[in-house]
């Protein structure tokens, strides 16, 4: 089946989801589809529902009671059939498969987790007429179970979940990448496109519903689109930050979640660094990193040349944006002044926010670019002799190879407003030669140097067989 034209890419989730609503075997099916709010989940799956005649079903935060009702509304639409009243979901599931024999029929349960608040028994009774006896061996439902509520959802199929062993779809939207993400803004200058991305990521609603479409117009223009749609108190984006943490379930402490990822976004990306900058031990803050993991909004990565070493990144680029520029102007912000906070913060937007946000669109790019690479990051090679450790900001490793050195493919350094010279090639090939006295396998080892301001005359008329210069150009290309 076709995607329909005012689906924008999603090709992959797409195809996926088709081929799960459409599988002709007989006997009722289950899917989890999940992600942040704001990915377009509800309007892919809208979209599917419609192309295929099934059923989409809206939760509201209401109580059982009415969401009963609403769900026998929508099998009436359905049906076309009267519907008897449901007395509670043990009533209602069976006549959803009942009422599914025909023919495959997507039937999607969006914000599930509403339902799940008001009738937390609701997973186990689907469950219970998924299973032997139950009311859906003569069913052709695909049950697509939707919701943002990242941690109400990936409990769903986790430990001694009900469901867990039932789903035979798992789905996580995402947000675009970068590429997708400038084709969607419908920016074709790739300094432009890393300054939005920078700001906004890969989030689709942020274009249409937040800045009511409002793109800028070219570089020019991108100060004046900051202050106009991002800054200003008047449009949607400017508190959105703030709501994200809102939306999960298992947050108690708000000002402790917020500070963990201002400690991110400031620099302390290490456990022990973001403990000491909000004024916690390190066991007190675990639980706060794994819920922000489950939630999408952090990301751990380890070192690849330290694996006992690990450290955080904000995987939101709005929360480190409103962390690094909004929050210490907030009240200046609410009483309009937007210009003069953006022309005191650009400086900070360009270090602290643009620069990190390329070296994580680089490591993007090594990984789509090498087919042979296993593992991309970032890591830290100690140099003893000169005191002192040189950072790699793109590795690309070569999946382990058991009883073997581990390959190093690539090493890099990332820059996006300084020239890069003879001197940063310098630096990776000191880390190589490091490396290799520590056994790592760097004899087809290539350094590149991805710059967003380009390169000396130098580099650029001669960079060396082992060298390879990436611009903005190549990243979008």
């Amino acid at each position: 089946m076709r995607k329909p034209q005012h689906v924008f890419d999603r090709e992959r989730e797409w195809a996926g989801l088709v081929s799960f609503a459409s599988d002709a075997s007989p006997g009722a099916r289950l899917g989890v589809v999940s992600g942040r709010r704001r990915q377009g989940k509800s309007y892919l799956l809208q979209a599917l529902a419609s192309s295929m005649g099934g059923i989409y079903f809206p939760a509201l935060e209401v109580t059982e009671a009415v969401a009963l009702r609403l769900f026998a509304d929508e099998l009436v639409r359905f049906t076309g059939a009267p519907v008897p009243p449901f007395r509670d979901w043990i009533d209602a599931i069976p006549y959803l498969f009942g009422a599914v024999r025909d023919r495959p029929v997507p039937v999607v349960l969006d914000e599930f987790p509403y339902l799940v608040k008001a009738s937390p028994e609701l997973p186990s009774i689907i469950q219970r007429e998924l299973g032997p006896g139950g009311s859906g061996a003569g069913s052709m439902a695909r049950v697509l179970l939707c919701g943002s509520a990242m941690s109400v959802m990936g409990g769903l199929l986790s430990g001694t979940a009900p469901l867990r062993g039932r789903a035979g779809l798992e789905m996580l939207v995402r947000p675009f990448d970068y590429r997708q993400a400038a084709r969607f803004w419908g920016i074709g200058d790739p300094r432009l496109a890393v300054q939005v991305h920078a700001v906004v990521g890969g989030t689709p609603a942020y274009r249409n519903e937040f800045v009511r479409g409002d793109i800028p117009a070219g570089p020019a223009d991108f100060d004046d689109w900051v202050i106009r749609s991002v800054l200003n108190a008047e449009v949607p984006l400017f508190r959105e930050a703030r709501y994200l943490l809102a939306e999960e379930t298992e947050i108690r402490d708000p000002s402790l979640y917020h500070s963990v990822l201002a400690a991110v976004a400031d620099g302390n990306t290490t456990s022990g660094g973001i403990a000491g900058y909000v004024g916690r031990k390190s066991n007190e803050i675990a639980h706060p990193l794994r819920v922000l993991e489950d939630s999408h909004l952090l990301v751990k990565e380890r070192d690849l040349f330290r694996p006992n070493r690990s450290h955080y990144r904000v995987a939101e680029p709005l929360i480190t944006f409103y962390q690094a520029i909004m929050v210490r102007e907030w009240a200046r912000l609410e009483r309009g002044d937007a210009a003069t906070v953006w022309r005191g913060s650009r400086a900070r937007f360009l270090s602290q926010v643009v620069g990190p946000h390329v070296e994580v669109l680089c490591r993007e790019y090594a990984l789509d670019a090498d087919p042979a690479a296993g593992e991309v990051g970032s890591g830290v090679v100690p140099d003893p002799a000169n005191r002192t450790q040189i950072e790699v900001d793109v590795a690309v490793l070569a999946p382990a190879d058991h009883g073997r050195p581990r390959r190093v493919l690539s090493l890099g350094e990332v820059k996006w407003d300084r020239l890069m010279g003879a001197e940063h090639v310098a630096r990776l090939r000191r880390a190589r030669d490091l490396l290799t006295a520590k056994g790592y396998d760097t004899r087809d080892t290539v350094l590149t140097c991805c710059s967003g301001a380009g390169f000396t005359a130098e580099l650029g008329a001669e960079p060396g067989s082992d060298v390879r210069l990436i611009t903005l150009d190549d990243l979008y290309a």
